[in-house]
């Protein structure tokens, strides 16, 4: 039988080498189409990263005319407070897209400082209060951690903050106001007392197979059209990349339109 098929090889052979190419060029293909769509993710979340800090000074700005507010020396240096805070923050997401080649890196490069956390999310709720308030929303602020120092890279942990924040005012709920509570408290995690921030949202919430892959680069969930983003982006991605960079743990909890929680975990730096 092999004698009379021998003469056949050959073109046995030749076919498989033709279904491999046939294969691999499928696969490039989509490797091509998805390269493609991430690059469109990534203009669109940096151009929405950078379009958040502006349209705060600029509506910062807009109050600057009210007379009542110029009156006001509180209200005054609160606005001015603000337009500071929010242009820090557009020269930090200017430095976050000069260094998104850590994405292809094994460790990032970071700046580590001790700093006071609950006195950085004290200052970042102040500054993003305006935000929710022209939204008709709310934000409280429960700092409860006694142990609060924590060795950070303080731009890219008011980065990872500031989006999950803005998250929950992209994803809000259209039917009901907006209420943001930002608490700090001190747990125990493995064998030793950590710092832990917990940001919790009434918006829309996700599906219980979304929570898997949020931190995915790239992946979208099925509400990602909402309000004019095509999806996450790179934003929890970054998130959960730098929360493990400086050593920490990051976990979510949600509910469809019920609201979703993010907590960070991140270890305390005793003084």
């Amino acid at each position: 039988i092999f004698d009379s098929i021998r003469f056949m090889i050959p073109s046995f052979i030749f076919s498989f080498i033709l279904l491999v190419t046939f294969v691999c060029t499928i696969i490039l293909a989509f490797r091509q189409k998805k390269l493609t769509e991430m690059k469109n993710d990534f203009i669109n979340n940096m151009t929405h990263e950078f379009k958040t800090p502006i349209s705060t000074i600029s509506l910062a700005a807009q109050m600057l005319n009210d007379n009542a507010v110029l009156k006001s020396p509180a209200m005054l240096g609160h606005i001015s407070t603000v337009i500071n805070d929010e242009t820090k923050r557009l020269r930090f997401q200017v430095e976050k897209v000069l260094q998104m080649s850590m994405f292809d890196r094994q460790k990032a490069t970071l700046r580590l400082q001790n700093v006071d956390a609950n006195q950085i999310i004290a200052g970042i709720t102040s500054t993003f209060k305006l935000k929710v308030e022209k939204y008709g929303g709310h934000i409280e602020t429960f700092l409860g951690a006694k142990e609060s120092t924590v060795n950070v890279d303080e731009m890219h942990f008011t980065n990872v903050i500031f989006n999950l924040l803005d998250n929950a005012v992209k994803y809000r709920r259209e039917d009901v106001p907006l209420e943001l509570k930002v608490s700090t408290r001190n747990v125990k995690a493995h064998g030793e007392e950590r710092f832990q921030v917990s940001i919790h949202d009434n918006g829309i919430g996700m599906r219980r197979e979304d929570l898997k892959k949020i931190f995915e680069k790239f992946y979208r969930v099925s509400t990602g059209n909402r309000h004019d983003v095509k999806g996450f982006g790179l934003g929890l991605a970054y998130v959960k990349k730098m929360v493990s960079e400086l050593g920490g743990e990051i976990s979510v909890e949600s509910e469809i339109n019920v609201g979703t929680k993010f907590i960070i975990t991140l270890p305390i730096t005793q003084n």
